[in-house]
């Protein structure tokens, strides 16, 4: 980790299992999400891309509630407001998880009057990357993971029945149109069974590209519709033998065609693996 993003981690919050993975907005709480004004929490590190990046997101992409950039000093200030709702990032571990690995996820939640900064209820939440990974590991994926929370909010708000504890089980329904595009990935997000053009092939029969990031940026820039791409979560390189989590997002139309996680370990390591590329060809 280098030294300049020790002071961004040292403020981040700590998140519970339950803010990170279980929890359901009611009815009630999706319905005034839509009447609060978004506050946009700003890191305080200056030496961060995110606050410019996301500034640059919100006026491209956000349409659907009033918004507003804060402090992370306004934010505790504000957060028991329910007239107000949050986009922020947040610093998440697991109970029970020995590993002690430490999520980055980026949420949009309510403000009102609960004690504890978890206890806010989540309209979406995206896991962005590990801890120690660099920023630039998701910054040029923003703006379509933002798009996607926007969209997310909308579905929940005409389709209550839909929000459970897994509601990533709806977006698996998708995953049949992922052979009618072309499925991008990075190489280096890839495991060593399935980490060449031949070997892909062996497994998924469809269209695909070993691409750039530059590629992707390109294709969520140009809202392709024809493309969609691994989004990974993943620790890279580091030792923890933790989550592995893979989403299939689409460059146009931010949607999410498949979500799951693996837990890493010797026959399942840090990457998307042959198991996935044969669940997204059965489907």
């Amino acid at each position: 980790m280098k030294p300049k993003l020790l002071a961004f981690f040292l403020v981040v919050w700590m998140f519970s299992l339950a803010k990170a993975q279980d929890y359901v907005p009611t009815r009630e709480e999706i319905n005034a999400f839509f009447n609060t004004k978004t506050m946009v929490v700003l890191l305080n590190n200056p030496l961060l891309e995110y606050n410019m990046i996301i500034k640059e997101v919100m006026e491209q992409e956000w349409t659907i509630t009033e918004y507003e950039f804060i402090t992370e000093k306004q934010f505790e200030e504000l957060r028991k407001d329910p007239q107000y709702s949050f986009l922020y990032l947040s610093l998440v571990m697991f109970d029970n998880d020995k590993t002690d690995a430490q999520y980055r996820f980026l949420h949009l939640s309510l403000g009102g009057d609960y004690f504890r900064l978890n206890q806010m209820p989540d309209i979406a939440s995206v896991p962005l990357s590990y801890f120690s990974v660099e920023e630039d590991n998701y910054n040029y994926k923003l703006a379509l993971l933002v798009r996607f929370m926007q969209q997310h909010a909308l579905l929940i708000k005409d389709r209550p029945e839909i929000v459970s504890a897994n509601v990533f089980k709806y977006y698996n329904n998708n995953m049949k149109d992922i052979k009618s595009k072309t499925l991008y990935v990075l190489e280096e997000e890839l495991s060593k069974d399935v980490n060449s053009a031949a070997r892909i092939r062996s497994v998924y029969p469809y269209k695909f590209k070993i691409a750039t990031k530059e590629e992707i940026t390109e294709a969520i820039k140009n809202r392709d519709e024809n493309i969609v791409f691994l989004h990974k979560v993943g620790p890279e390189g580091t030792k923890l033998d933790a989550r592995c989590y893979k989403v299939i997002v689409g460059a146009g139309d931010a949607n999410f065609y498949y979500f799951d996680y693996h837990r890493i370990s010797d026959k399942k390591p840090d990457g998307l693996l042959e198991d996935d590329f044969k669940k997204m060809a059965k489907k």
